[in-house]
């Protein structure tokens, strides 16, 4: 079979229950396919995952550490699925975590009395927000989904990655009561978590001296993603990889690599308090 591709400035066409608009590099420009006939265009889109958008949001300081290993697996095997794939490297980027006063352009709606989740709120509606806010928003805002990768910090994420939350997750832009859980502002989009602990899976049991890996879960899971919308994956978990044997993480890297062969196959979880608890 050949193949023409061809840039026109803009192209839709329908995929199952939505009409889907294609975007290179952030551009305008739109990859035009052309097979001999219809029905195998139908198959070949069918079978080409080339429109969907990754975000990784990253959080470690080392590259070379297993966390780096999974978030450059996930990157090169979505983009050998033909995913246009982008990474937010917090600590590369020296993202700044605390939700300050100086995440506002501009005058505030109360200089007497800062409130940042109404600063911010405010600012949003008039894109008043720092650059780099507005940045990853729109990063979030064109992903199909968001993947976080981090190691298990006083079972949570990682302050800088937390911060990211807190800044770019603002009201109007992830959730606007009650536009929350299953019908917030990101509703259509997938999040999964990917992390390493320091702990076995045996620790992290029901029965364990950690509870269960899931209790855990709850806050971000639920709170967090459910919270804006997310459609929300099950977890990837590597278990204490920095104590076990190398044959063991090759394994981690592995399981990782072919769950993501199929990702796009995958149903959300029920993202209610009977999974957490039960």
């Amino acid at each position: 079979m050949h193949f023409l591709f061809h840039c026109s400035l803009q192209l839709r066409f329908p995929v199952p229950e939505r009409t889907t608009e294609i975007s290179f590099c952030d551009s305008l420009l739109i990859l035009q396919v052309r097979i001999r006939n219809t029905a195998e265009t139908k198959v070949f889109l069918k079978r080409s995952f080339f429109w969907r958008k990754v975000l990784i949001i990253y959080a470690h300081q080392e590259p070379k550490s297993l966390n780096g290993s999974l978030k450059n697996l996930a990157v090169e095997e979505l983009s050998k699925q033909g995913c246009n794939v982008t990474t937010s490297d917090l600590y590369a980027m020296q993202f700044e975590p605390r939700a300050t006063r100086n995440d506002i352009i501009g005058c505030l709606r109360n200089s007497e009395h800062f409130d940042y989740g109404v600063e911010s709120w405010e600012a949003y509606k008039r894109r008043c927000l720092a650059s780099d806010l507005i940045e990853e928003q729109r990063k979030v805002q064109v992903a199909d989904l968001v993947i976080f990768q981090f190691p298990l910090y006083w079972f949570s994420m990682p302050a800088i990655m937390k911060g990211w939350i807190d800044r770019v997750l603002v009201q109007g832009f992830a959730h606007n009561f009650p536009q929350c859980y299953d019908d917030g502002l990101l509703k259509n989009k997938l999040a999964l978590l990917s992390f390493t602990t320091g702990g076995d899976e045996e620790m992290f049991s029901k029965g364990g001296v950690n509870g269960d890996i899931r209790y855990l879960l709850w806050p971000i899971q639920h709170g967090i993603m459910h919270f804006c919308g997310f459609k929300v994956l099950a977890p990837q978990i590597c278990f204490a990889p920095k104590y076990v044997t190398e044959e063991k993480r090759k394994e981690m890297l592995t399981s990782w690599a072919q769950r993501l062969k199929t990702i796009w196959e995958e149903k959300p979880i029920n993202c209610t308090p009977e999974l957490y608890f039960k």
